[in-house]
């Protein structure tokens, strides 16, 4: 899942190339590296790809911080 989250990232958000160097741990949020569009972008991606519901009160930085923060959240809303 971290993997399929990261290259949607790089790639869709990020518009690098695949070879674009991004941890699982890199604050995402905090360094300015993707923006609120680019959150609403990632929730539309995992409610499409992973069949989840991210509501409102979900929608904060502890979610969105990292790869590994996402790919957690949306573990646990899957179940």
């Amino acid at each position: 899942m971290e993997h399929e989250i990261a290259q949607f990232i790089i790639q869709e958000v990020l518009g690098e190339s695949s070879d674009f160097d991004l941890s699982t741990d890199d604050d995402l949020l905090g360094s300015g590296l993707i923006s609120s569009m680019g959150v609403f972008r990632i929730i539309s991606f995992l409610e499409k790809n992973y069949e989840v519901k991210v509501p409102l009160q979900d929608m904060v930085i502890d979610n969105f911080m990292t790869i590994d923060a996402i790919a957690g959240y949306t573990r646990r809303q899957r179940g």
